[in-house]
């Protein structure tokens, strides 16, 4: 079997639209911390006291999704894997939308200072927080390779995206328990 190598004008695109895609993950994580550590909320209205339990919803829709899409990409189901990552996706989008929303209206929340289990919260987030930030070119690097159909660097990609991804997903919606018990 005869392999052919990728054109260099293949690789520069591939060079070019990581590039683009790690300089976009820079952006947002920029903002994000801008957003919560200095900018001032905006509101403190209960109307939107909603949204940390729709961003918990939404991070636990997207761990279903991604479990589910693992369960078909192991039994080769691949059309119904891309719809399950598609889906996972919209979620974790829809997530960070509002999680936007939250924080430019509310700011950030604390953990009680004296609460029952403050250092592990603390350790749980700072490893949600420093995976999240780690995730999100991850997760656009393996959409990229897979919808450019670049399946063996998809692959190679996702092997590190997936447990990340999912571990991000379950964390958010964990401290949002540990966060709401701890302020009764």
């Amino acid at each position: 079997m005869t392999t052919i190598a990728p054109s260099s004008n293949s690789q520069a695109t591939t060079r070019g639209a990581i590039a683009a895609i790690l300089a976009v993950s820079a952006a947002a994580t920029l903002f994000l911390f801008w957003l919560i550590y200095i900018h001032p909320a905006a509101a403190t209205s209960a109307q939107y006291a909603f949204l940390p339990a729709l961003n918990a919803l939404l991070n636990g829709l997207a761990a279903t999704a991604l479990l589910i899409g693992y369960t078909f990409i192991r039994a080769r189901r691949v059309a119904a894997h891309r719809r399950a990552m598609i889906t996972a996706f919209i979620f974790s989008s829809l997530f960070l939308v509002s999680y936007i929303a939250h924080h430019a209206l509310h700011g950030d929340v604390r953990f009680p200072a004296h609460a029952a289990f403050r250092t592990f919260y603390l350790s749980l987030l700072a490893s949600h927080i420093l995976l999240a930030v780690v995730a999100l070119p991850l997760v656009l690097i393996t959409f990229f390779f897979s919808l450019s159909g670049r399946i063996p660097q998809h692959r190679k990609v996702a092997r590190w995206t997936f447990p990340l991804w999912l571990y991000v997903s379950v964390t958010g919606v964990i401290t949002y328990v540990m966060l709401r018990l701890a302020q009764g």
